[in-house]
């Protein structure tokens, strides 16, 4: 048996995370870089190395989740630089500029836009990452869910801001988590892992009226940092969840739990 050390190292692993350059996202490759990996931020815009704690791990790869050819394309220059790919966030959070609207207000074609650009940028970097994967017969891969992709939101929260939860939100992340639980028993054949993990709040600056709000409904009574989503994706992509696939971490200060 491997030592517990040994199980929660990433050395020699290379990683793609998807929206890399973003509050959750910056933390997860800091998680991962951290931890021996070897990580891609894979972003329409490319990110400067600020705020890193190992630059010299991380590289960035352009990647837009919409295109297939963009997400082809920088899977495969990903593998070609590095000969393998072991780890795969999907992290990436595209929305159109109108994201936010009230339920009344929200135009057909908004709400088709959205579920193809995230759930289907999803459904693009797992297909395009397996294709790589299952020749090594390896392989971790964790999508981005949400306590709104499983519970309906509680909308008193946002009484007093201009804030709200859209609702391609909620069918979004409910679909991503239904859609990892596919994935976990497709690719188990290929011994690839496939999970989810679910965040509550994460504390953003947002209004304070908002926050106050949330962290009174909060069982732990705060809202969440990018740096506790981050470390549970470093478990699930390392050797120490290797009897873990198909599941949805929810990391949330029990929200859900109520």
């Amino acid at each position: 048996m491997n030592s517990y050390k040994e199980l929660f190292s990433l050395n020699g692993k290379n990683a793609i995370v998807t929206g890399g350059g973003g509050l959750i996202g910056k933390a997860i490759v800091n998680a991962l870089s951290d931890l021996g990996a070897h990580v891609f931020i894979a972003d329409i815009h490319e990110h400067i190395t600020e705020g890193l704690l190992h630059s010299d791990h991380v590289d960035f790869v352009k990647m837009d989740i919409t295109s297939e050819i963009s997400v082809e394309q920088s899977i495969a220059h990903v593998v070609k630089t590095t000969g393998h790919l072991d780890i795969l966030v999907n992290s990436a959070y595209p929305r159109t500029k109108d994201w936010g609207l009230k339920f009344e207000s929200i135009p057909f074609n908004s709400w088709k836009e959205n579920m193809d650009m995230q759930l289907g940028g999803c459904f693009l970097c797992a297909q395009k990452a397996l294709e790589h994967m299952k020749l090594q017969l390896s392989g971790s891969i964790i999508t981005i869910g949400s306590t709104y992709g499983v519970v309906g939101p509680d909308f008193s929260i946002y009484e007093g801001t201009e804030m709200t939860m859209p609702a391609a939100y909620s069918a979004i992340k409910g679909g991503t988590i239904n859609f990892t639980r596919y994935l976990a028993t497709y690719c188990s054949q290929y011994n690839i892992r496939v999970n989810s993990v679910s965040p509550g709040g994460i504390f953003d600056n947002q209004p304070t009226a908002f926050v106050e709000r949330y962290s009174r409904k909060c069982p732990l009574g705060r809202m969440g940092k990018p740096e506790e989503i981050a470390g549970a994706v470093a478990f699930l992509a390392s050797d120490a969840a290797s009897y873990v696939t198909g599941h949805n971490l929810m990391v949330d200060g029990g929200w859900t739990a109520q």
